[in-house]
């Protein structure tokens, strides 16, 4: 004859139904965090060198945390061409992950979305880099240009029927210019040495 169930037996059921699930839980974790994390360096690597002038160094081994952002300083034997700043902007559907590059002058040398949730054929069109806001604000400084879309009465052209995507895509950018002073602050742009003269006690 079955013994009855009891309320003890279901408790330890349960209990070892958890222990299993939380162990094959952190299994897996232990067997893809290596893959994830190589995964998403490389996709930083590659939104790194596409918005910032020729480098020779590996900025994100170089990385500065500001705030929620992080800054990769790009040189050239030794001397800074660029800074890569990746920020979070709020899109129309969600975050939008994305990569400014700035000239150590603090003009946008070019930018690059990482991730996004935009609706597709409208925000999503963000990720094409010739679409009107990501090819108007190469070369703007946003100490001296006006980054807003035209609508606002800025210097940009919006995504047709995408203008919430073109804010949060120019917020993004205004947003990344802010942590690039910070980091240049941090990391100034070194000056070349002096080819003037100079006498035996080194006085001009």
């Amino acid at each position: 004859m079955a013994k009855p169930s009891t309320f003890g037996n279901m408790v330890l059921s349960l209990s070892l139904i958890c222990l299993v699930c939380a162990a094959l839980l952190g299994f897996v974790y232990s067997v893809t965090k290596g893959p994830i994390a190589e995964t998403e360096l490389k996709k930083v690597n590659s939104a790194i060198a596409s918005v910032v002038p020729e480098f020779d160094n590996v900025p994100s081994e170089e990385v500065m945390e500001i705030g929620d952002s992080q800054v990769y300083p790009a040189t050239k034997e030794g001397h800074i061409t660029g800074y890569a700043v990746r920020v979070k902007s709020s899109g129309f559907g969600g975050p939008l992950q994305m990569m400014v590059g700035f000239t150590p002058e603090g003009a946008v040398y070019n930018t690059s979305i990482i991730s996004h949730s935009e609706t597709p054929g409208l925000g999503a069109k963000i990720t094409d880099e010739s679409i009107k806001p990501r090819a108007q604000i190469k070369g703007k400084n946003p100490e001296v240009n006006n980054i807003t879309v035209s609508k606002d009465g800025g210097e940009i052209d919006a995504i047709t029927a995408s203008t919430i995507t073109s804010r949060a895509f120019l917020k993004g950018v205004s947003m990344a210019y802010e942590v690039f002073k910070q980091a240049k602050a941090l990391v100034p742009v070194e000056q070349p040495a002096s080819t003037e003269n100079t006498d035996d006690n080194g006085q001009e």
